[in-house]
């Protein structure tokens, strides 16, 4: 079938493709694992109808196309033909539902995000300019309650009520960010995983850490959040460089 065909006989097509170049680079950055992990993106203005990658695929694979529509005020949308897990539908179910804000939610067990979601204190102090993007904007779940039935997924949503903080350090998990769209979660997604590594190799050295000032910290990352298009310039070149390659991802 031709990608002009798929074009005109499937909704939200450039939705599609944003999310499935977003699962080819989380594998190109080893933020995947395996054939587990789920990106999703809401496609109606309430937020509550969205786009999954279907059970079990792994990100190196999905198309556009293989992408499924579900609806989280509708639990029979997620018992089709690849439907996603009921960890995924649990945790992005309840996350779709309940907070309107978060448009695109990506979680994934990255290596870094996930040490430092493993140590007893999971703060992420600002001992650089990634680290301080993240200042005052991330919430820590200390609660793990095992995998993320509609239960424990709705238990998540919760701490994410608050619109200033997008990103949740799933204490014994591993990541949750969210987004106002594709590009907004992804690049966040990669550079908190980014933060993450820097402060875990601080830790190594063994030396005392060089910890910004809140009020340095506060003024860096307000100063990034208002960085005009480089979340969107950033995933733009992403999707260009899979473009060049004559990848697949866009059918």
């Amino acid at each position: 079938m031709s990608v002009t065909h798929l074009k005109a006989n499937m909704d939200h097509w450039q939705e599609r493709v944003d999310l499935a170049a977003a699962f080819r680079w989380a594998e190109r950055f080893n933020f995947h694992e395996g054939v587990a992990n789920h990106f999703s993106l809401a496609v109606n203005e309430e937020g509550t109808r969205f786009l999954m990658n279907p059970n079990q695929w792994h990100f190196a694979r999905i198309k556009a196309s293989d992408l499924i529509e579900l609806d989280a005020n509708n639990p029979e949308s997620a018992r089709g033909p690849n439907a996603p897990d009921a960890t995924a539908w649990g945790l992005h179910g309840s996350v779709h539902r309940h907070c309107k804000h978060a448009k695109c939610v990506m979680h994934v067990h990255s290596v870094f995000a996930t040490v430092l979601a493993s140590l007893k204190d999971s703060t992420l102090p600002p001992i650089d300019q990634n680290c301080a993007a993240f200042f005052n904007r991330y919430v820590i779940d200390d609660h793990y309650g095992g995998l993320a039935f509609e239960e424990e997924g709705e238990r998540c949503a919760s701490l994410l009520s608050d619109p200033k903080k997008k990103v949740m350090i799933m204490g014994n998990h591993g990541v949750l960010v969210i987004g106002e769209s594709v590009g907004d979660a992804f690049n966040r997604l990669y550079y908190f995983e980014r933060a993450a590594e820097t402060y875990i190799r601080a830790l190594q050295t063994g030396q005392p850490l060089k910890i910004l000032s809140d009020e340095i910290a506060e003024k860096t990352a307000s100063e990034l959040e208002g960085y005009p298009e480089q979340d969107e310039r950033h995933f733009s070149e992403l999707k260009a460089i899979l473009d060049e390659e004559g990848s697949n991802y866009a059918q």
